[in-house]
């Protein structure tokens, strides 16, 4: 596939960093010119399908916990299969003003790799038969493509059917 890095715009984030740190091959897309952050528009802009492209979401359990789940751009969370995969009563997804604060991360821009700390985190399923997905890196406009294996190796993760 043809790299979409544009000259203007060739930045490493701090999870490209993380991933060279430990010897993780990726691929790194830029598409910040376009100011895109809605998931199947950015699989457009990359020319993947929208199955490999996920999006990342931070939550809070009534228990004060926060998970990060990673799903398909395509799908919604389902609060009650998150729960049930965490082995907490009820989820609900984190309010926009608490991400950065709590990640470093601003919607659009969060990736599972490189929080300020680090979340249980629990990727869907459906990942587990892809050689590559694609993810955040960790700012509005930049993507990375990882295998599922090798995202395992920087950070814990487990797998669970978490779509709707």
């Amino acid at each position: 596939m043809k790299d979409k890095r544009s000259a203007k715009t060739e930045e490493k984030t701090n999870v490209m960093r993380i991933l060279d740190s430990k010897k993780i091959k990726y691929n790194h897309y830029c598409y910040v010119e376009t100011g895109e952050t809605n998931g199947e528009k950015i699989a457009a802009i990359l020319g993947q399908d929208p199955a490999y492209v996920y999006k990342t979401l931070v939550t809070v359990a009534k228990s004060g916990a926060n998970y990060v789940f990673v799903i398909p751009v395509k799908e919604e969370l389902d609060l009650k299969k998150a729960a049930k995969a965490v082995g907490e009563k009820s989820i609900d997804m984190l309010k926009s003003k608490d991400l950065l604060p709590l990640t470093g991360y601003i919607h659009g821009g969060c990736s599972p790799i490189g929080m300020k700390k680090f979340f249980r985190t629990t990727i869907d399923a459906s990942a587990q038969k892809l050689d590559k997905m694609y993810v955040s890196a960790g700012k509005v406009g930049y993507q990375i493509e990882i295998a599922p294996k090798d995202l395992e190796k920087v950070i814990r993760l487990e797998y669970s059917d978490v779509t709707v």
